[in-house]
């Protein structure tokens, strides 16, 4: 057997082909981003500050003297959803900004004053006077407590739409474009809808307890209070195959140790199951009960995402191109496109996800593919001596964004074509702003000109939202 993995490592125990075949790492998940323009500092500075809304240039002025005190009760409607999904609300006479999570646009509602960020204040919910627009029956009857898919009771059709508004705004208020020329250029592409609405990425739980709970297999449970036991967490996620139509299912068994000896007594009976596409060990050796967060997708929709980004690439297919995967991860996004280039060096920060990187293009008979472990937010001089000048560069990073480091070296490396892949749409806008706009304060010129940007709606009922964003050399 293998030694034991480092904490919160994943081990993949039981492998089924979608790629053909593919190993999953998480990826470690940062902190909320700022959204509006921030002066990035030569070090490392991957966290900031929630991103603020937009406010009017005439409510400036009247909001400037006032903002509710904490504990104040305030009547309130929900104009519109806001990053994050909170809803955004005015102060009536004032012009005020007012965050709230858990209500809907058209929502009337009574709030208390908790808390006052720079040109905003957030507000409890207390009650709601009148219901919102597009309303209609939650399925689950816990969407109103558990958080996570606190959207439920708004019609898709709507959510789909606020979405791809929240988007436009960002790119205009924080990526300083304007409307007219992301319509006139036809820039802003119209959102993907998940076909797939419910059931996308469910907990299952009730067919395998029987199996963990018989004592012959010495599953021992986690406590929290006394810090004992073997099994921490057991989590399946459902996807679709493309081809086939039919469900896949990954299982995930969160443990306190690597102890695969434990397991295979219960992966040996789980795994003929035909739905089992890929069963998982992460390792959460840390104190307590909490689950170690992985960034999974509707394999339906995820198919769709990267089609996008390849058919963004505009790849020649001739073998003579060279392709830059910055935040790789398990090399998913590079694999695909690897058919149609010369070579594709991806970096990552991960090392496990490397490793599984290579093991992912060994499986996958791809030779033209290299995987370099390094922190691209701390990328020295040196950085670009490690591959060709590439003609397309593909960008992923997580919700920070970049950092000012590397968007000064996409400045100077002037590739032909760049994909920003985006999971917070705040910092992509940041972050666009800063590669077609330069950044006068720093003396850093702009090179780049942006010619769309494709939101996809992963997460149906939930605040998420995936962009993919080209970009070409002006």
């Amino acid at each position: 057997m293998a030694a034991a993995v480092p904490s919160g490592g994943v081990h993949l125990l039981h492998p089924r082909p979608w790629l053909r075949h593919l190993r999953r790492t998480a990826r470690p998940i940062s902190g909320i981003a700022a959204s509006s323009r921030v002066d990035h500092a030569e070090e490392l500075n991957s966290t900031a500050e929630t991103p603020e809304p937009p406010m009017s240039r005439s409510a400036e002025k009247d909001t400037a003297a006032y903002y509710p005190k904490q504990g104040q009760i305030l009547e309130l409607v929900c104009e519109s959803l806001a990053y994050k999904g909170n809803g955004l609300c005015m102060v009536d006479g004032t012009g005020f900004v007012v965050m709230c999570d858990r209500v809907l646009p058209g929502e009337k509602f009574i709030g208390r004053g908790t808390r006052k960020k720079d040109n905003y204040a957030e507000v409890k919910k207390l009650e709601t006077n009148r219901p919102h627009w597009d309303m209609v029956e939650a399925p689950c009857e816990y969407a109103s407590h558990c958080g996570g898919c606190k959207t439920q009771n708004l019609l898709y059709e709507a959510q789909v739409r606020a979405k791809e508004q929240q988007v436009r705004e960002l790119v205009v208020h924080v990526g300083k474009f304007s409307n007219k020329d992301l319509d006139v250029d036809d820039i802003m592409k119209p959102i993907v809808p998940c076909d797939i609405q419910f059931h996308y990425r469910n907990k299952v739980l009730a067919f395998i307890q029987e199996i963990w709970r018989n004592p012959e297999f010495g599953l021992s449970p986690y406590d929290g209070h006394s810090h004992r036991g073997f099994l921490k967490h057991f989590m399946l996620r459902t996807g679709w195959n493309v081809e086939t139509c039919q469900p896949e299912l990954m299982v995930n068994f969160v443990t306190s140790s690597y102890q695969p000896e434990l397991l295979k007594p219960l992966v040996d009976k789980i795994s003929p199951f035909p739905d089992v596409v890929s069963i998982i060990n992460n390792v959460n050796t840390s104190v307590g009960n909490k689950s170690i967060q992985i960034r999974t997708s509707c394999t339906l929709q995820a198919e769709i995402l990267y089609k996008l980004i390849e058919d963004c690439s505009f790849l020649k297919g001739d073998g003579w191109e060279i392709v830059l995967d910055l935040f790789c991860g398990t090399g998913t996004i590079g694999l695909t496109l690897a058919k149609k280039a010369k070579h594709v060096y991806g970096f990552e920060i991960v090392d496990q996800a490397i490793k599984d990187a290579c093991r992912n293009a060994d499986l996958n008979g791809i030779s033209n593919a290299t995987f370099v472990q390094g922190d691209l937010n701390k990328n020295g001089e040196n950085f670009g001596e490690y591959f060709p000048k590439p003609d397309l560069v593909i960008t992923d990073p997580n919700r920070p964004g970049m950092h000012m480091k590397l968007i000064k070296f996409l400045l100077n490396l002037k590739a032909d074509r760049i994909v920003y892949v985006s999971c917070n749409p705040a910092t992509c806008a940041r972050d666009l702003d800063y590669l077609c706009h330069g950044v006068p304060e720093k003396n850093i010129e702009r090179c780049y000109k942006l010619k769309s940007i494709q939101s996809v709606d992963m997460f149906p009922h939930t605040p998420h939202i995936e962009c993919v964003c080209l970009l070409e050399l002006n």
